[in-house]
């Protein structure tokens, strides 16, 4: 079955969802492919938006008509302007969202689109002709043929997690990776290489002991990320906590340091931005007596705590020790482990 259109968006994440609106609304017929259309937006690490130097990167796609930006605004539970004591310059706005929600009202945003189909599949192949990528092919059976196709694949080409010595090939933990568009890519001849992330262990939060924390609290007054936002006065806020890690959890890591993927030579990829994991912080900052922790709620509804701080890949035997090194989290329940995961990606140049 072939379907006409003017552009093919493969993948649903954050840039997926940008790139599919932007179109839909420049009035070029857009179809957004992805492999599950309930995880659309889904924000698979910390359920934030912004912060240092991320802020201003959703303000400037929100000046250019994004949409990151008012979706956050809609279902943000604690907002903070960040770097308040320096200049205005380096205000960074950060808002802490809810998980579930924040999918949830990015699919309404993208589903009141009419120029904008939304499509739950996996992109086999890309149809090239002539040397110009004219379509997709899906794996159970459907074409698009198109002027123009966007890849905004994330974590998922050739996706590979790493917990210790366990591997676990997935795009995301508990989700299917793509390795037949992979492959086909990187037959194209494209520039690619191997990047690499991480994400920090889920605590059930009725286990944790909440009085050893300091609370942090949102701003009185609420910084919007968009311009079309006139006010956030008045929104309830949530409280996160502020942890530190101890000589236990020092010792745990060090002690574990060659179980540890990102030393013992297993990954190969490289990070794309600076989010260093507890194992990087312990080891090139060896003076340093402890480092700073946050926990953050995941949603209202929910009792699954991030992590914030202690991304890890760490087998979990030593990550249930080094969580129970904490004070506080000395018996806290570990839902989600941390993991690692390096991908695909093509060289932008």
């Amino acid at each position: 079955m072939h379907r006409e259109c003017d552009v093919v968006v493969v993948g649903g994440g954050h840039a997926g969802c940008e790139a599919a609106r932007a179109c839909a609304r420049m009035g070029l017929r857009t179809a957004m492919i992805t492999m599950n259309a309930d995880l659309i937006a889904q924000m698979s690490c910390n359920p934030a938006i912004g912060g240092i130097a991320k802020g201003h990167l959703v303000r400037e796609i929100d000046a250019l008509g994004g949409v990151m930006g008012e979706v956050a605004d809609a279902v943000g539970i604690q907002f903070r302007l960040l770097n308040t004591s320096r200049g205005p310059a380096v205000w960074s706005p950060r808002a802490q969202c809810d998980k579930k929600q924040y999918r949830i009202r990015m699919k309404q945003v993208l589903e009141a689109e009419p120029n904008l189909a939304i499509k739950q599949a996996e992109v086999a192949a890309l149809i090239v002709e002539h040397g110009e990528v004219r379509g997709v092919q899906l794996t159970d059976g459907r074409s698009f043929r198109c002027q123009a196709v966007i890849i905004t694949t994330g974590t998922f080409l050739n996706g590979l997690a790493h917990i210790g010595e366990q591997q676990l090939s997935c795009g995301r933990s508990g989700e299917a990776p793509s390795h037949i568009l992979a492959e086909q890519i990187r037959a194209l001849k494209l520039g690619w290489t191997r990047l690499k992330t991480g994400t920090p262990p889920r605590l059930d939060g009725r286990t944790i002991d909440w009085s050893k924390f300091d609370r942090q609290t949102g701003d009185g007054e609420p910084t919007p990320f968009s311009f079309m936002t006139e006010s956030l006065s008045g929104r309830p806020q949530i409280e996160c906590f502020i942890a530190r890690t101890s000589a236990g959890t020092r010792d745990a890591v060090l002690e574990s340091i060659a179980r540890s993927p990102l030393y013992s030579g297993q990954i190969e990829g490289i990070g794309p931005r600076y989010c260093p994991s507890i194992e990087d912080k312990f080891v090139k900052f060896p003076d340093k007596e402890s480092h700073q922790l946050f926990l953050e709620p995941e949603g209202l509804d929910t009792n699954e705590i991030y992590v914030n701080g202690m991304s890890t890949s760490m087998p979990i035997d030593v990550q249930a020790r080094m969580i129970a090194s904490i004070p506080g989290l000395e018996d806290a329940e570990m839902i989600r482990p941390g993991y690692a995961i390096e991908y695909d990606a093509v060289d932008a140049r």
